[in-house]
């Protein structure tokens, strides 16, 4: 096995998460919000499309070296089940479901003579003999098998689960978030096993211009996308609460200094910082190739700095809101009658105000996540990004724009991208509502 950084933080991100949900589970103040949450349609079916993100970004952070690897090329868990996506490429672009080239070249018929036209592909559809009459009733065939496979799968669990679970069987058959949830999952379930069967034999969602799998770009950019939001989330947080409340709650010379680091920081174009930090990674992994002999371990060297750079020059936005925050919050008379009775101005920070400011925090942090995705493709435009050859959803973006001035124009790059980005995002931004409206100390009375 082999552990990147990224992966390694990953881990640490997941069991940190896990220590935190054991310390608070039976908290009472951590109860309501919960339950309100469980409650919510939007924000439970929100919440499996994230985990399904989640999922595939775990299968594809545990790395290792193949036993029967010739040149101890690293992949991971997800790369060795999609074996056939990534190793039966095509000769250049195919459109979706397509048993030809999308350009025509001159062949060279069996009998010698030559025809311009659309060379069969070596992959998709080499099972049909005519696929101009075969194709429509192969798909639907294997469109059919695919979803039995993944709706038997999911009635096995139902039944699964209703039979462990005797206790919770009426009250899940009565609850109709239950119903919304369970039923989302049978579609997702379902529609993944379509998909899968279907890319066993086609390419689903095309080629790019080097004849790979577009589908298998953009199931690989989910982990991409994945660490950017939430390491950078993780190493912007601690400076932005930290640095915002205390500006806030002791304002002076405090308040002065912290200012004064966020206003000059705020002064020097990110993208300066970016390009900066980018290069000087360049430089090091070139002056020390010995260390970097892997094309992966270089890439994922690369997208830890670009985390690093992006948490250092993202946290003002968040740093400010906290502060004006504070200042409303350190003159509330709670605040005012803590003090008067002697607390600690530690527990008042801890007790008093940090509660009070999370649903800030909260809904800042998915809505920095959202736009830390969209921010990458801008960054691969001008090549200050993540390495060319990882796998993102702004690098497909990227390589599409000379697509788009095709003709005729190759629209499934940019279409896939922006599918998979987009129900990321918006099950994010979703959640986050849900879960500021539960977790807001206002709305605790009502």
């Amino acid at each position: 096995m082999v552990v990147l950084w990224t992966d390694a933080l990953i881990y640490l991100l997941l069991l940190s998460l896990v220590g935190l949900g054991l310390y608070l589970r039976g908290k009472a103040h951590i109860k309501r919000p919960l339950q309100t949450i469980s409650s919510s349609k939007v924000g439970m079916v929100s919440l499996v499309v994230l985990l399904f993100f989640v999922v595939i970004g775990l299968l594809d952070s545990i790395h290792f070296v193949p036993a029967n690897s010739k040149n101890n090329e690293i992949i991971s868990v997800l790369d060795d089940w999609a074996t056939p996506l990534r190793e039966q490429g095509e000769k250049t672009y195919s459109a979706p479901f397509a048993t030809t080239l999308y350009s025509k070249e001159m062949q060279t018929l069996p009998d010698g003579n030559t025809q311009f036209g659309y060379p069969r592909l070596t992959f998709g559809g080499s099972h049909l003999t005519d696929p101009a009459t075969q194709l429509l009733p192969d798909l639907l065939k294997k469109t059919a098998y695919g979803g039995f496979q993944g709706a038997s799968l999911m009635v096995f669990f139902f039944v699964l689960l209703f039979s462990l679970f005797k206790m919770q069987r009426e009250r899940l058959k009565r609850s109709a978030t239950a119903k919304t949830v369970w039923g989302v999952m049978f579609v997702i379930v379902t529609l993944s096993y379509v998909l899968i069967y279907l890319s066993g034999y086609y390419h689903v969602l095309g080629t790019d211009k080097v004849g790979e799998d577009v589908f298998y770009q953009a199931i690989k950019s989910i982990r991409t996308g994945l660490v950017l939001g939430t390491l950078t989330t993780l190493i912007m947080l601690p400076m932005a609460i930290i640095f915002g409340i205390l500006a806030g709650f002791f304002r002076g010379w405090v308040d002065d200094v912290i200012q004064y680091i966020y206003t000059t920081l705020n002064s020097i174009p990110s993208v300066l910082l970016i390009a900066a930090a980018i290069l000087s990674v360049q430089v090091y992994m070139a002056k020390h190739e010995a260390d970097y002999t892997s094309i992966i371990v270089r890439a994922d060297m690369r997208l830890l700095f670009l985390c690093m750079i992006l948490g250092v020059t993202s946290w003002t936005g968040l740093c400010r809101l906290l502060r004006a925050e504070t200042l409303k919050l350190r003159e509330m008379e709670y605040v005012q009658a803590a003090r008067a009775l002697g607390v600690k101005q530690s527990m008042i920070l801890l007790r008093h105000i940090l509660p009070n400011v999370m649903h800030i925090v909260l809904i800042s942090v998915v809505l920095d996540f959202s736009s830390l995705v969209l921010a990458e493709a801008v960054l691969s435009y001008i090549n200050i990004g993540v390495d060319p050859t990882t796998y993102s959803w702004g690098n497909m973006i990227n390589g599409a724009r000379l697509e788009m001035a095709r003709d005729p124009i190759v629209w499934w790059s940019l279409s896939a991208a922006f599918v998979f980005m987009f129900a990321l995002v918006l099950a994010a931004n979703l959640f986050a509502d849900v879960v500021q409206d539960a977790f807001d100390p206002r709305r605790a009375g009502d």
